[in-house]
Parts: structure tokens; C-alpha cells; sequence
């Protein structure tokens, strides 16, 4: 499914299990400037904010669907590949507080061509079935500046 249908659950784990095949699919389907980030849409408020650590090459907050579509544009500006290869879900928003997602992630800078393998936590809240707000936290923001930055 990549768009909830009408009456979409607002089940938080269901919402973002969604979002990521949708967001697989969007990057494998050649992501900005390749594919429609429409199947994204609808799994994000139209509010939606999401906060990246100013210290990274696509740091800083990011509003509304358009933030997403420049955020999206900007990361795989920075990234050839960026592999989440394994998602534990900490906790999943059941009692009304975020979902909290770590992310193991196995990346390739566009720049450089080096590879990283780093952790990312989230914290994802999700108001009536869509997600309002993302926090990515980092375990070593100047490691992912580092590797992505030409000498």
C-alpha cells in the first residue's frame, strides 16, 4: 500500500511501516528528480517538521510537504546510497508519545565515494494517522560531515 485508503488506521507503527516501503520504493523508482514523491504525501501531515542536526550537509528544519520533497532532494544530493539495513522499533507511540526507530544505516558519500555504517535514533510522532514531526538524532554528526566533504 502506498497511500492510506480512506479511514487509514492512525495506528502509528502501521503509519510509518507504510511510509518506509513508500519511501523505499520512491528511492529505488531513482527518488528526486527521478520519481513523484505523491506515494510519500499522504503519510506526512501537511504540517509536517522535521529537525536535522545543523552539522550535517542537509542540517537545519524542514516544514510542510515541500521541505520533504527539498530535504529528500538535498540528502541524495549528499548520498549514493544510504541503506537502512536493520529497524528495531523501541517504542510505538501505543500510549500517545513517539515512536522511537534505530536505524542501522550503511551509507556511501556522493562526493568522496566512502562508506559509513552509523546508527541513527528517531523519534517520530504521529497525529491522526500522519506523521507530524521527526527528530533524527545522530550518534556522530561530525563523522557523516567528515566523510561527505571533499579535502
Amino acid at each position: 500500500m502506498t497511500t492510506p485508503p480512506t479511514g487509514a488506521t492512525t495506528d502509528p507503527l502501521t503509519v510509518l511501516t507504510g511510509m518506509y516501503a513508500a519511501e523505499a520504493r520512491y528511492l529505488a523508482a531513482g527518488g528526486p528528480g527521478a520519481a513523484s514523491f505523491a506515494p510519500l504525501a499522504p503519510f506526512f501531515s501537511p504540517d509536517v517538521v522535521l529537525h536535522q542536526a545543523d552539522a550535517l550537509p542537509y542540517g537545519g528544519t524542514w516544514r510542510g510537504h515541500e521541505g520533504m520533497e527539498r530535504f529528500f532532494a538535498a540528502m541524495s544530493g549528499v548520498w549514493e546510497s544510504f541503506d537502512m539495513v536493520e529497524q528495531e522499533f523501541l517504542a510505538t507511540g501505543e500510549t500517545g508519545g513517539p515512536v522511537v526507530v534505530l536505524t542501522h544505516v550503511r551509507a556511501r558519500a556522493r562526493a568522496t565515494g566512502r562508506e559509513l555504517a552509523f546508527p541513527i535514533l528517531q523519534t517520530i510522532t504521529v497525529t491522526d494517522g500522519r506523521i507530524a514531526e521527526v527528530r533524527p538524532f545522530y550518534w556522530d554528526t561530525a563523522a557523516v560531515a567528515d566523510l561527505t566533504r571533499l579535502p
